[in-house]
């Protein structure tokens, strides 16, 4: 393992993987997910698909090129809600408003591709990895419906599915530590912020060098350390509130974990834009802290 501990996925998109240089990262994870090798073009930014500030620190949405030139949307997200399903369909719909001109026809609808982070415990499932697609079955003859010859030709898919977002969501407590694969090494940095000596996915050499905590500015060090405390406190407070079937208790705790954490980095002397950034509060309610 690692001498040095490597900074968590989650916190790295909020910052690094934002810049152009660190954009292999993103794409040796995603490449060996959706097992293509991948180009990251750009993010897209749009005020359209986030409902708020904290919302657009926990995902990136990218336009990604695929080996076959092929050009698909991929959101990436991470959160820890009890209507995370909801949030899913929610974001996949916006992009696809969002990002289809007025006046275009449908057929130029982006392929997407829906990538979830789940630290929490999402539904029941014994696997890791889950991969979601629509597909449509025939309730007599349980036949798949297909596509004609024509739109095959015209839409360049075989498959309607193709055409619809599909959904990885990746439990990330599920995972045994055993990586057997190129996603399993990603998956074993996503949990452990390390890496083996052995592995060598594509893109993982660029964490190695790129996501050091002691790389970051003492500042920086001293915010992320307050996030991942804060993060885990929040964990256990959703936990709890949901074997009590409190709803209510999950916003309450997470907003008042939210503000402790903004007042820890405001004594810090941390800039209300920086802990804006990080906790995702307005500046004027930082300020009144």
């Amino acid at each position: 393992m690692n001498a040095r501990p490597l900074i968590s996925f989650d916190w790295a998109m909020k910052k690094m993987l934002r810049n152009k240089a660190n954009f292999e990262i993103l794409e040796g994870f995603l490449s060996a997910l959706l097992g293509d090798d991948l180009t990251v073009r750009q993010l897209l930014e749009s005020e359209g698909n986030v409902a708020s500030e904290e919302l657009k620190n926990n995902r990136l949405d990218m336009l990604v090129e695929t080996s076959a030139n092929e050009l698909i949307i991929v959101e990436l997200q991470y959160d820890s809600e009890w209507d995370y399903f909801h949030r899913t369909l929610f974001a996949t719909s916006k992009l696809i408003v969002d990002h289809l001109d007025k006046g275009e026809l449908y057929e130029k609808v982006r392929k997407i591709y829906s990538v979830n982070l789940v630290y929490f415990d999402l539904g029941h499932g014994k696997d890791y990895v889950y991969h979601g697609k629509t597909e449509f079955r025939g309730i007599h003859q349980d036949d798949i419906l297909t596509l004609s010859n024509r739109q095959a030709a015209a839409f360049k898919y075989d498959a309607v599915s193709k055409i619809y977002p599909e959904y990885y969501i990746i439990k990330i407590d599920n995972f045994d530590n055993v990586a057997k694969s190129s996603l399993d090494e990603w998956i074993y940095y996503l949990k452990n912020y390390d890496l083996k000596e052995d592995f060598h996915a594509k893109g993982i050499d660029r964490v190695r060098e790129r996501l050091q905590y002691e790389s970051l500015p003492k500042s920086e060090q001293r915010a992320y350390d307050a996030y991942r405390s804060n993060r885990s406190r929040l964990n256990n407070q959703i936990d709890t509130a949901r074997l009590d079937g409190k709803a209510e208790g999950i916003a309450e705790g997470r907003a008042e974990m939210l503000r402790e954490t903004a007042l820890a980095m405001k004594l810090k002397g941390l800039s209300p834009q920086d802990i804006s950034a990080i906790t995702g509060l307005m500046s004027d309610e930082i300020e009144r802290l």
